[in-house]
């Protein structure tokens, strides 16, 4: 395999994963249309496949960058709603409006499912540095495009507001660019730098 690791990911855990998007993948077609996948999560969730049955260190790493500060950002938020009704972050308001189809809800879960899953193929496989670079090419591509291909009142990858809610403070295309320059700033820096240090220390003590 091409940048992969000795270790390997387990067969279990590919033909798991293969199942859940094999469920959840049509489901969302239909519950929530196909412009939902333009969702960097979503995009996320097809690029894990990819990366479980390569093996390829550097896809696993980026899917990690992808989904590990959001994913657990996420959960927080929804378990701190559901204990106390109050929503520390937002974005998850979806989770408890009953307007908002039950599977669809329950379909959401794969935040939770990509975090595990991408933990377990960073633990097998290794983290690869150069997957910073090419998540945030790939977040300077489908960021545009979901502007330019998605509804405005969807706002997938809040591109006409933060946290799902439309913006009107500044200029559009403006909000737009410092998003997608803020983005991996906000997202991906913080979990490669906590990844690079982990390696230091642990080739430290090897």
């Amino acid at each position: 395999m091409v940048d992969s690791s000795p270790a390997g990911v387990p067969r279990w855990l590919k033909l798991a994963f293969t199942l859940w998007i094999l469920v959840w993948a049509p489901s969302y077609v239909v519950l929530l249309g196909a412009q939902n996948f333009f969702w960097l999560c979503n995009v996320a969730s097809f690029l894990l496949l990819v990366a479980l049955w390569s093996e390829h260190r550097t896809l696993m790493s980026m899917q990690w960058l992808a989904v590990a500060l959001v994913g657990s950002l996420w959960s927080l938020d929804v378990a701190t709603a559901a204990l106390t009704g109050v929503h520390p972050i937002g974005g998850t308001e979806y989770m408890f409006d009953p307007e908002h189809p039950p599977m669809a809800r329950a379909m959401s879960l794969y935040h939770v499912v990509l975090t595990l899953v991408a933990g377990i193929g960073i633990a097998r496989l290794g983290y690869a540095r150069r997957a910073l670079l090419w998540q945030i090419l790939l977040t300077w591509i489908v960021v545009p495009l979901t502007y330019l291909l998605t509804e405005a009142e969807r706002n997938i990858n809040w591109v006409h507001g933060p946290f799902g809610q439309s913006q009107e403070s500044l200029d559009p295309l403006l909000y737009l660019f410092l998003l997608t320059l803020l983005w991996p700033i906000i997202v991906y820096l913080p979990v490669h730098l906590l990844m690079i240090g982990w390696q230091q220390r642990w080739r430290s003590k090897a």
